[in-house]
């Protein structure tokens, strides 16, 4: 029963940190509707650490993929070969170790004014709790004067053992959540 107690304590608290935090920057001064070509600035993404474990071929490729799409849902066009982007875009991935306490009481009396209480005493036992967070982050930057006129990032709590096709819809959620106030209004 407290192992049960335990677990749905440390599901609660890690659904709570999966609240997403989706983050836009931007320069003001920028045209955005003059923006209408991209292409990738190389390495198209860079992932923090650099760790094989987390570095990979799959991944890459759904990241430039969902990001793809979305500025072709913007009306952003990839630029034809040889042509100068009006957008360079880069993205990274950044993976953190996090850690939250949870504490979980339990004991306790029982009964009413009545009846009288009965039962043991109250414990309270905390626990560190480590998950890790991957966030992915966008940048665009001007291809001209290769200054960054556009940021946008969003973390999610990485779950053990997804599927492969689990990896790709929350890959194109979240680049989707990213991109969602591109153009800055």
């Amino acid at each position: 029963m407290f192992r049960r107690l335990v677990l749905l304590a440390m599901a609660a608290l890690l659904t709570a940190c999966a609240a997403n935090q989706v983050n836009h920057d931007f320069d003001a001064s920028r045209d955005f509707a003059a923006y209408r070509s991209w292409s990738w600035k190389e390495p198209a993404v860079q992932y923090r650490p650099d760790d094989p474990r987390i570095k990979s071929d799959l991944t890459e490729q759904r990241i430039r993929q969902a990001v793809a799409d979305q500025l072709d849902q913007r009306g952003l066009r990839p630029a034809a070969a040889g042509a100068k982007a009006d957008l360079k875009v880069q993205t990274y991935l950044i993976v953190e170790d996090r850690q939250q306490q949870v504490t979980t009481s339990y004991g306790g009396g029982y009964g009413g004014p009545w009846n009288g209480y009965w039962g043991g005493p109250m414990y309270n036992e905390t626990r560190n709790v480590s998950y890790k967070v991957a966030t992915i982050q966008i940048d665009l930057l001007d291809g001209k004067d290769g200054k960054l006129v556009w940021r946008g990032s969003d973390e999610q709590t990485l779950s053990r053992t997804p599927k492969p096709e689990d990896r790709s819809n929350t890959i194109r959620q979240t680049v989707g959540r990213i991109l969602a106030n591109y153009p800055p209004r």
